[in-house]
């Protein structure tokens, strides 16, 4: 038997009372001082909320997750100290779908994804800017348009205005400007979002230190903007949401009201600097066990496996080959879903079965 669910009065995550009530009392709780930020939100941009397909994902994904006692304190605990949650463990065990579960247990809107390779480097996450797009354009203006400079220059009033072949204005700066997953995330909001950064033991060996300042800081700087702030102080720029969004950025500056809920996920394929991870607040997730099993199962495909022989046996199969080697949970639910389906039904397929379902992560094809 399953046993009774715990709920503590100081969980956000999880806890007690509605989504949006529990995701209130997180925006209006006292941060830690060195966790208080001071970003002022743009009155026009409006972040996506929970509605659309974008959500939709989020909350089917986040809502078949099944957290133990431990995993819940552990996330409540980087939300009350607005700090960054590392989940370690192997590959399968729900790492990155725990994101997903934050996101929908709390109504934080659709997760934000910043999935990382080797090539990955900080700006990837922050923004992107197309420069070499905008000065093609540049030149194409200036190929369309020849007698327009002196136009531009004499309507400007500078004195060169009726000199043929004054340079024309660059196109705005705006246009090729988009934030990323992580400058997103980082944009003054009425409420916290959810950043999944994937696989970060993935990323070039500077990458998790080059994060510190920013997670430190809770926001960064546009050099881009920042040069034009004398002309231009404010410049409005797409998001990784919404390339037309059109958030303004002031002075090349994006600083953070709350800082987000930024969950970094890890194979293990790598040590992190230690400067890193006591920033960090850690979780490692180990393979279900059987009553886990049970309850995932029960969750994501409605199935009661103390009530079925069948489904209880591969249950049991699932676990017994996990020993020999690495699986994923949803390996486990691809193999009922189709017994659910009537598929492989032949009693005397059962060994082709669980070899072509539950083949092991590591090593060799069985």
């Amino acid at each position: 038997m399953e046993a009774e669910a715990v709920v503590k009065d100081w969980w956000l995550y999880q806890g007690t009372g509605a989504g949006a009530d529990r995701r209130t009392r997180l925006e209006a709780g006292s941060p830690p001082p060195w966790r208080d930020f001071t970003g002022i939100p743009d009155p026009g941009y409006a972040p996506p909320g929970c509605g659309g397909p974008a959500w939709e994902r989020t909350r089917r994904r986040g809502e078949g997750y099944v957290p133990d006692e431990p995993e819940k304190d552990v996330v409540n605990t980087a939300l009350h100290l607005r700090r960054p949650l590392l989940i370690t463990g192997k590959p399968g065990v729900g790492k990155s779908t725990l994101a997903y579960s934050i996101a929908a247990d709390l109504d934080l809107g659709p997760v934000l994804h910043w999935p990382i390779t080797s090539r990955t480097v900080l700006r990837d996450g922050l923004y992107l800017y197309d420069a070499i797009g905008r000065l093609q354009e540049a030149g194409l203006e200036q190929l369309r348009t020849p007698g327009a400079a002196v136009g531009a220059a004499a309507a400007a009033g500078l004195p060169d205005g009726g000199r043929a072949g004054a340079p024309l204005p660059a196109p705005s700066i705006s246009r090729y400007l988009r934030l990323g997953p992580l400058g997103t995330a980082l944009l003054p909001q009425d409420r916290p979002r959810v950043l999944l950064v994937d696989e970060i033991d993935k990323s070039d060996i500077d990458l998790p230190g080059d994060l510190l300042t920013v997670f430190e800081d809770g926001g960064f700087t546009i050099p881009e903007l920042a040069r034009l702030a004398q002309e231009d102080p404010t410049v409005a720029i797409g998001t990784d949401d919404d390339p037309e969004a059109a958030v303004r950025i002031t002075q090349g500056r994006v600083q953070c009201r709350y800082f987000p809920v930024v969950v970094l996920t890890s194979n293990g394929e790598r040590d992190f600097p230690p400067a890193f991870l006591r920033r960090c607040v850690r979780l490692h997730l180990e393979p279900p066990g059987p009553e886990k099993l049970a309850r995932i199962v029960r969750r994501r495909l409605g199935v009661d496996i103390e009530e079925s022989g069948e489904y209880g046996d591969l249950v049991r199969s699932f676990l017994e080959r996990a020993e020999d080697g690495d699986l994923a949970t949803d390996q486990l639910l691809n193999a009922i879903q189709l017994r659910l389906a009537g598929a492989w039904s032949d009693p005397g397929d059962r060994d082709r079965f669980l070899a072509t379902v539950m083949q092991h992560l590591t090593g060799p094809p069985a």
